[in-house]
């Protein structure tokens, strides 16, 4: 399937833990290696849209992610639509988008910037050879900085990133843009298992 990848201007850093989103208190950050079960409780975006599978694929994706045995987690996710396509480019009446932040589990790798390069790479290599002919979903990623406040304070030992996994898909109804997200979560839950399985 289609990747992409941000070559714009560097993000702000972020905290990992993080608190609260900004303007949005309801909004706080959960350690789903530790508590699995706020996966499909604290999703707040994902709340209206349950009743299509892709939303279960999606959870079923973080649980693998997070599981005790993975290499990754999650930091974060967000969910917009489906909504009107504002992009002329794609054929489609309706599209929906989101992100997910994916780090190493063991926080020191991600202070290693070759080590986040490879796991960015190999999933843009991973989901390419993926679906070839499917046109209504894309990935992309992210390097975004990050300050690991759990790592040692003195230096710049805290200081690292993570990936931003950001996806879209759009289609002719509601339905079908989410049939085809399904199909985007398919794909990225492969190249994620594939990539957790690598040595690091």
């Amino acid at each position: 399937m289609k990747t992409c990848e941000w070559a714009g201007a560097p993000m702000e850093r972020r905290s990992h833990p993080w608190t609260d989103a900004e303007g949005r208190p309801d909004f706080r950050y959960y350690d789903l290696t530790a508590e699995p079960e706020h996966i499909r409780t604290s999703l707040e975006d994902l709340r209206s849209f349950q009743k299509y599978p892709a939303v279960e694929a999606f959870y079923a994706l973080l649980e693998r992610l997070n599981h005790p045995e993975s290499a990754l987690e999650s930091n974060d996710c967000a969910f917009d639509g489906p909504d009107k396509n504002e992009d002329a480019s794609v054929k489609k009446a309706m599209q929906c988008s989101g992100r997910l932040m994916v780090l190493f589990r063991s926080l020191a790798k991600n202070t290693d910037p070759m080590r986040v390069d490879a796991l960015k790479n190999q999933l843009h290599l991973d989901l390419a050879a993926a679906d070839p002919s499917f046109r209504w979903g894309v990935i992309g990623t992210t390097v975004v900085p990050v300050r690991y406040l759990a790592l040692p304070e003195s230096g710049e030992q805290q200081l690292g990133s993570q990936l931003m996994i950001s996806f879209w898909a759009w289609g002719d109804s509601e339905a079908d843009t989410m049939v085809n997200l399904g199909r985007v979560f398919k794909n990225l839950s492969r190249a994620l298992r594939l990539a957790s399985a690598r040595p690091a």
